[in-house]
């Protein structure tokens, strides 16, 4: 069951609510969006049905949901959700570009990859600081000195951040350097760290696990919007199956069937599901035809030394194209390009110093 408060409710109204569900030994988690705050309620429904919340005051509706993932779905909230990332909106009437190296290296070399991203029609910027790689003799990330490393370009480029965190440990961290937490295909039912990013107060982007339903990756938001965090954007980005001419296999299905089931922005990573150069264009018009909200997209100013995923990254030279794609197509499509927001330069100086 789900408790959707009136957007002029008070947190004494909001208390109310928790105060009459824990009465009857329930449980009640309050998360808070950009224009609603919602409670959900675990426990027996015939007690909480006994209570007659909808007569309290600051409530506006109370919806009994059959879902395990009741926070995230349109069972309890109809319309398509908009998130925004540093003033970028990433949903429905929008499409946004997030790119930019697979790993931080070095200054230079995220800050090349940052006006590469730029010129493809980015609005936000990805890098890895911390990667958690399937061999431990692999490339693991530059830790905190790459969360510097992006803080100061997002001071140069007015690019929004986005970052993968690792573990619950880490969070604080992150979250101090980036606009926006990445929580990995390799990490998706990692709850511990699905709770702690939810507590951090930053929106968070979700990607699927490579051998994950839909229905198991809607529920690993639902950890995450349970603790109070409602902006989540999932990602396909592939999942795994007997195919070997490709990394991975990209469900484009999941698409329309994620954004059917959830009220959640979904986007799609062409870079890690293909695996290769040559797919990540196609792929790229695959997803913004199918609906997509976003993409995201490698690119490194020179894959063959990069240390991570080369292989998949669009070099210089691909970088009008997927620039053209993302322009034409979302016009096809009736959305606009998320531009960058220019929010960031002297914050983002300060925090990363």
């Amino acid at each position: 069951m789900v408790v959707v408060m009136a957007p002029e409710a008070t947190a004494a109204e909001v208390e109310a609510v928790v105060g009459l569900v824990r009465s009857v030994s329930g449980q009640a988690f309050v998360s808070r969006g950009l224009s609603r705050t919602i409670v959900g309620l675990v426990g027996d429904v015939t007690d909480f049905e006994a209570l007659n919340l909808g007569s309290l005051a600051g409530v506006l509706q109370v919806i009994r949901v059959s879902v395990p993932y009741k926070l995230v779905s349109r069972e309890h909230h109809p319309a398509r959700s908009q998130i925004r990332v540093g003033g970028v909106p990433i949903g429905p009437g929008t499409l946004t570009v997030i790119a930019g190296p697979c790993a931080v290296e070095s200054p230079e070399q995220t800050l090349e990859a940052a006006r590469m991203a730029k010129s493809a029609g980015a609005s936000m910027l990805r890098g890895g600081a911390f990667k958690p790689r399937t061999s431990p003799y692999a490339y693991q990330g530059l830790g905190e000195q790459g969360l510097r490393i992006l803080a100061d370009v997002r001071a140069e480029t007015g690019l929004a951040v986005v970052t993968e965190v690792v573990d619950p440990a880490g969070v604080d961290v992150v979250a101090k350097y980036a606009d926006m937490l990445q929580v990995g295909a390799r990490n998706m039912q990692n709850f511990a760290l699905l709770q702690a990013v939810g507590s951090a107060g930053k929106p968070v982007l979700l990607k699927r696990g490579f051998s994950a339903t839909i229905d198991e990756w809607l529920s690993a938001a639902e950890y995450i919007a349970q603790r109070g965090n409602l902006n989540i954007v999932l990602c396909e980005r592939g999942i795994r199956t007997f195919e070997t001419a490709t990394r991975n296999t990209l469900d484009i299905s999941a698409v329309p069937v994620a954004q059917r089931l959830s009220h959640l922005p979904v986007i799609v990573d062409p870079s890690h599901s293909g695996g290769r150069r040559d797919l990540v264009v196609p792929l790229a018009r695959a997803a913004i035809a199918v609906g997509a909200d976003g993409l995201l997209i490698d690119v490194h100013p020179n894959p063959k030394s990069a240390l991570c995923d080369g292989d998949q990254a669009l070099p210089e030279s691909d970088i009008r194209e997927i620039a053209d794609v993302a322009a034409s197509l979302s016009t096809l499509m009736g959305r606009t390009l998320a531009a960058p927001s220019g929010e960031f330069g002297q914050v983002a100086a300060g925090v990363s110093r």
